[in-house]
């Protein structure tokens, strides 16, 4: 995850490596990930309905493939819709290239590499003390500003200068290994998974300001700052519990600093402590491999069958224009120029990010397209992706979670973009 410099861009590497192994795969790319979403549904249905008092919920297979109802249904419309649109059967509004045409083709190909490195990698981030000692090292800024562990960071700079995705894989585990509280999963899973540079210069060239990227993407970070220290106080995410995944209370001593150390000493004693645990690369190894299998069996069909949903109703629906009308008066007592024009594409981020920027392209008024384009990056939760992939996972937030953060992070956020504006225009 340290930063690289590739093709005249700033990445990582396994944004690199995935994008590499994108290439070597292209010609049957979509053929994989339609057989991974009906491999899912079967063996879904074939566990949690036949087999389900047969297996150990807690073991491998059990935590893939042992379900409640409604996430079976979700798998299956995944599966069902990934055939729909491979081979063109069924309503157009499923296999259009805005809807399901645009997941399977676009989208899904990117998930499927970037599931595959960033899982096989994963324990070198978590298994030999880099987590111990950033963690240490961050908690003076974290606990303060974002009551989180010092930790957090590294979900945060990994989206940041990679992709979100990463991020909610990484925090998905870690609040499997009960290092995350059920607050802070939350937290973390919706705030920190940012956007990442390269998406946010793609988002700002469709609206025609790539002349404007410096204010508009410095306006997303103080906004993004902004929200995550206001948005994890208000409900939902406030109630959440501060217990860990099998209820158990966090340790009040933990993190404290002893007498005799400084924060770096006791970092680096935490993150030695933690590598000297691995012993056998094969073990590492099978990590690996087990985080590669849960996100792609797991989280893809819940991408496929979520993101479809939410599409649909995006392109063929008025849902979110009558969602969006109660924003109108709130752009217009903030000074947005055209405001119901804008209102259309504030809510319709929750279904896809790169929506607003497709709808607001052709408003005339440079700092309308310029507040819409900002506000699409720091509302974080759209259900073609990064919610999606929160509702695949094990971390505690359901769709009405989501969609209120999303509401929240618009009404906090749209202020300070406004005055960002303002200050250019």
């Amino acid at each position: 995850m340290f930063p690289i410099e590739y093709n005249e861009q700033t990445s990582i590497p396994v944004a690199v490596l995935a994008k590499w192994f994108q290439g070597v795969i292209a010609s049957a790319v979509i053929e994989l990930v339609c057989l991974v979403t009906i491999i899912s549904a079967f063996m879904s249905i074939v566990f949690s309905v036949f087999s389900a008092q047969k297996v150990n919920a807690k073991s491998f297979l059990g935590g893939l493939f042992v379900i409640s109802p409604v996430w079976l249904i979700v798998r299956c419309l995944g599966a069902a819709f990934a055939v729909m649109v491979y081979f063109k059967i069924g309503p157009a509004q499923i296999w259009d290239k805005n809807t399901g045409g645009l997941l399977l083709h676009d989208l899904m190909p990117i998930l499927f590499s970037v599931f595959i490195f960033a899982g096989m990698f994963l324990p070198l981030l978590l298994n030999f003390g880099l987590l111990e000692l950033i963690g240490t090292l961050f908690s003076k800024i974290m606990r303060p500003l974002f009551k989180l562990p010092g930790r957090a960071a590294i979900d945060c700079t990994t989206s940041w200068l990679g992709d979100g995705t990463v991020g909610v894989l990484l925090t998905s585990k870690q609040y499997e290994q009960k290092v995350y509280t059920q607050r802070e999963a939350a937290v973390v899973g919706t705030t920190f998974s940012a956007v990442s540079i390269t998406f946010s210069l793609i988002v700002i060239a469709e609206v025609g300001l790539i002349h404007m990227f410096v204010p508009f993407y410095s306006a997303v970070c103080l906004a993004g700052f902004v929200a995550a220290i206001i948005v994890p106080r208000l409900p939902p995410l406030s109630l959440k519990k501060n217990t860990f995944i099998d209820g158990t209370l966090p340790d009040p001593d933990a993190g404290k600093i002893p007498d005799n150390e400084n924060v770096f000493s006791h970092g680096l004693k935490l993150a030695m402590n933690r590598s000297a645990q691995v012993t056998k690369l094969s073990d590492v190894l099978t990590d690996g491999l087990k985080n590669a299998a849960e996100m792609i069996l797991v989280v893809i069909p819940v991408v496929m069958g979520v993101g479809t949903i939410a599409l649909v109703c995006a392109e063929y629906t008025p849902i979110f224009d009558w969602l969006g009308m109660p924003f109108v008066p709130y752009l217009e007592l903030l000074g947005v120029p055209e405001a119901a024009a804008a209102s259309k594409s504030v809510v319709i981020g929750f279904a896809d990010m790169f929506l607003p920027a497709i709808l607001i392209a052709s408003v005339e008024n440079e700092m309308t397209r310029f507040v819409v384009a900002a506000l699409s990056i720091t509302q974080l939760i759209y259900l073609s992706e990064v919610g999606a992939m929160l509702l695949g996972t094990k971390i505690p937030v359901n769709i009405i979670d989501l969609f209120f953060v999303f509401l929240l992070r618009t009404i906090v956020t749209l202020p300070v973009i406004v005055l960002v504006a303002n200050m250019v225009y």
